[in-house]
């Protein structure tokens, strides 16, 4: 479910919303912060989420800094926080409902920024939020919707789930309030967006069978000498060094 086995081409194919948005991620940050261009810049200062402007009416800043980041570290971390975690989500849910549920859960984030922080001058940016909606979401399915994640499953998201509370009150210069009620903004709106879910089905496995029987049709004398990686067997391995490198990534950025 969280251990990534598709080439590049499938994961294209199978996750398009979360392929855009990791792509609008580092689109962004290479006009604004590698090219410098001043069309870029111009727009990253009209999307900044600003409380004191968003009082005076410029209330497209509760959605535009879902898409902006601070750096490269920045707009890394949640987009390989949104490949690990995402596609599952949007397989089960479908295109239309994951990316409402994802703005949803980033406009409640800045939302609460805006009406909680008392600093009229806090500035924010950063899809934290959103992605911790879609942790709200899946500790949901985990309380309530069991029959929609596995055991392993579940598990692996409460370890990161407290992980990530753990680092949001623990590090400097993060948006506390924004990461607290995306998740609630998540957890809100799973129950209407969960109805008639499926539990996640590996994508990968349709194509298998699909080549299985082509084989079936045209025989290969040496089928049976071919081994192939035992990719469930080491796959908890590999999710666990790519959860190792995020956290080294975080501390050190």
């Amino acid at each position: 479910m969280f251990v990534r086995t598709e080439s590049f081409k499938q994961f294209l194919r199978f996750y398009p919303v979360v392929s855009i948005l990791v792509a609008i991620h580092f689109l962004l940050w290479i006009l604004i912060d590698v090219l410098q261009f001043g069309f870029a810049q111009d727009i990253e200062k009209m999307g900044i989420g600003v409380n004191l402007l968003v009082s005076q009416g410029e209330y497209w800043r509760l959605i535009t800094p879902i898409f902006l980041h601070a750096g490269f570290a920045h707009a890394l971390f949640n987009s390989f926080s949104l490949v690990l975690f995402g596609p599952a989500l949007e397989q089960m849910l479908g295109k239309v409902k994951f990316i409402f549920m994802y703005l949803f859960a980033g406009i409640i984030g800045n939302l609460g920024t805006f009406v909680v922080n008392p600093d009229a001058y806090y500035a924010h940016l950063g899809a934290s939020g959103a992605i911790f909606g879609i942790f709200g979401v899946y500790v949901y399915m985990v309380l309530f919707r069991k029959h929609l994640i596995d055991q392993a499953n579940s598990q692996i998201i409460m370890v990161i789930f407290i992980l990530g509370l753990f680092m949001t009150f623990t590090r400097p210069n993060i948006n506390v309030l924004g990461h607290v009620f995306g998740l609630i903004g998540g957890f809100a709106i799973a129950p209407a967006i969960l109805k008639n879910a499926r539990p996640f089905a590996i994508w990968q496995m349709r194509s298998r069978r699909t080549s299985s029987r082509l084989d079936d049709i045209t025989f290969n004398p040496n089928r049976w000498n071919r081994r192939h990686f035992p990719l469930k067997k080491y796959g908890t391995y590999f999710f666990w060094i790519a959860i190792a490198v995020l956290v080294i990534i975080a501390v050190l950025f």
